[in-house]
Formats: C-alpha cells, sequence, structure tokens
C-alpha cells in the first residue's frame, strides 16, 4: 500500500485533522509501542500498520 493511499483511508475514517492527531499522538502495543507516525518512520509497512489500526479502532471490513 502506497503512503498516499493509506492517509487517505486515514482521513476518511477519521477525519482529515482527527487522523493526524490520532496517528502522532495514539500509542499502540500492537505497533511495539509506537505511534502510527512512529511505526511508518520505524519502516513498518503502511498495509500492516493500517490492519493494525483497523483492528484496533474496529474499522469497518469494507474499509479494509
Amino acid at each position: 500500500m502506497r503512503l498516499t493511499v493509506f492517509w487517505e483511508r486515514m482521513a476518511e475514517h477519521f477525519g482529515a485533522g482527527y487522523a493526524e492527531m490520532f496517528a502522532r499522538d495514539h500509542v499502540m502495543s500492537e505497533l511495539g509501542g509506537r505511534t502510527v507516525v512512529e511505526a511508518l518512520a520505524d519502516g513498518w509497512d503502511a498495509k500492516d500498520v493500517w490492519r493494525v489500526v483497523c483492528s484496533v479502532m474496529n474499522v469497518p471490513r469494507e474499509r479494509h
């Protein structure tokens, strides 16, 4: 998954403003105690990060 697609999905699900805040501030144990931004910066694949976000935040299956 391209990062542009990842951020589009984040914005679609959370809204543009909250998606950025969530990605910057919400630490998830499923990402090794990282935020979305940290996980991406540490080299995690965007698709894997999106799957974690979907699981943790109960994103509807049709949005995966």
